[in-house]
């Protein structure tokens, strides 16, 4: 982590890898078979979803009225958009459906769908696929949302403003004389882990035998936006000083990086050396397609903000990392808004049509 942060400030004409610098440093130490308890890589990712899930809260619901039209259909655009072009690579180059899916899922950097992939095909080649794909997933989204700003020459700051405008309404008065466990508010944040991996393992059956359900990731998200918007249960006091959330951010982005890496890396060689270099630019097409679509829809037929938009993007790619990312980038933590709009539906519209073609198209 301390090597992939050096590597991360490393500036190429204003653009950086940030927190991602992680992800490449990994691959490398998991190529040579160096490993990390995955509980490692799920901390991480829970502590990661959470603190966005409290941050986004208490204007969740106010900055998605008007707006849940729009990011509904941005997020299924999105992940639309890349499932037209994993069935067009594989109607045109005949590569099997396992492996593709598992491109599929590598280029949008979802686990979930990595699961729904191995459930519906049975098949080992869709881990493989999802290695292959994940880096670039991961890198072109990070590199995408700080690129964009510069390409367009878009003022970051006035940008900045705008959004804060946009989503700035009154908070609640809360009572003084609620019950508080402690002055940091790791109480709240650990009730909601809780309450979040309670919701991960709800499962929704799919039709062909299937199942939808949210997900490490997406459990406790739900449970910190919840928590995070009504901030007192009753008479407990539920909100979390913003240096805590700040800090179980950056540190879980890092452990989930670190993990994720480490796994993609191992045999990593191996898969190319067996399917060929092709694999890379498939997965890249998997991952690009849908960046352009989601661009093209946010700004040009919704027009929103530049950073409500690359928020909605990320959370349609279901890109972590690249949020990290762009709440770095931007200076401002009111893009996880978007992002927490956006995900939930782009991560169902993920796990139910990998579901489906693996189910109807590999058999």
């Amino acid at each position: 982590m301390g090597i992939g942060y050096a590597i991360g400030r490393i500036k190429i004409k204003g653009i950086n890898l940030g927190a991602a610098g992680i992800l490449l440093v990994a691959l490398v130490f998991g190529h040579f078979g160096y490993e990390i308890p995955s509980i490692i890589q799920n901390i991480g990712l829970v502590c990661f979803v959470t603190s966005v899930g409290f941050i986004a809260g208490p204007q969740f619901i106010h900055n998605i009225r008007g707006k849940a039209k729009a990011y509904a259909i941005i997020g299924t655009a999105i992940i639309v958009s890349s499932v037209l072009s994993c069935l067009l690579i594989i109607w045109l180059t005949k590569t099997p459906i396992d492996l593709s899916l598992g491109l599929l899922a590598g280029a949008l950097t979802t686990t979930p769908g990595l699961a729904a992939g191995i459930e519906a095909t049975g098949s080992d080649l869709v881990s493989v696929g999802y290695g292959i794909a994940y880096p670039f997933g991961v890198i072109s989204v990070v590199l995408f949302v700080q690129s964009i700003p510069k390409i367009q020459h878009i003022d970051l700051e006035k940008a900045k403003e705008e959004l804060k405008l946009s989503s700035k309404y009154q908070q609640r008065m809360i009572a003084e004389n609620l019950i508080r466990f402690d002055s940091y508010g790791l109480f709240s944040f650990s009730i909601a882990i809780g309450i979040g991996l309670l919701l991960a393992q709800i499962k929704i059956p799919l039709p062909g035998g299937g199942h939808f359900s949210l997900g490490t990731s997406g459990g406790p998200l739900l449970a910190g936006i919840i928590l995070g918007h009504f901030q007192t249960v009753k008479v407990f006091d539920m909100r979390i000083k913003n240096s805590t959330l700040v800090t179980m951010r950056e540190m879980g982005l890092a452990f989930f990086l670190a993990g994720a890496g480490i796994h993609a890396g191992a045999g990593f060689v191996q898969v190319l050396q067996e399917h060929g270099i092709i694999l890379f630019v498939y997965g890249a097409v998997m991952a690009i397609v849908p960046l352009l679509s989601g661009m093209l829809i946010t700004t040009k037929v919704f027009k929103l903000n530049i950073l409500d938009a690359l928020g909605s993007i990320c959370g349609g790619m279901t890109s972590t990392p690249a949020l990290g990312t762009l709440i770095s980038t931007s200076g401002t933590d009111e893009v996880t808004n978007s992002y927490a709009a956006t995900y939930p539906i782009a991560l169902a519209w993920i796990v139910v049509l990998i579901q489906l073609l693996g189910g109807i198209i590999g058999h």
